[in-house]
């Protein structure tokens, strides 16, 4: 079983996509280490934060648009702190 690690130890990686979406630019949430359950909890928090849909898949957390900033901003202020935008 995987333990969810604390927010302050997560190293999350929020990252632009736009290959294999028709063309649609999505954001990427990568690096979250725990449970399924938590990371469709917190899924659902980002999407809500960016008034936009996505989904959680094969340990990553896809929102629909280019919402870094936002994400990032959000990611931060709810103690995931060493988070950071990588490349794309």
């Amino acid at each position: 079983d995987v333990l969810t690690l604390p927010n302050n130890q997560q190293k999350l990686r929020v990252q632009l996509e736009t290959k294999h979406r028709g063309g649609k630019a999505a954001t990427i949430v990568l690096g979250f280490i725990g449970t399924d359950d938590d990371i469709e909890v917190l899924g659902k928090k980002i999407k809500v934060a960016c008034g936009t849909g996505g989904s959680v898949k094969d340990k990553e957390i896809i929102i629909q648009g280019d919402n870094r900033e936002k994400e990032l901003q959000w990611i931060l202020k709810n103690g995931y702190t060493q988070s950071k935008k990588a490349g794309g």
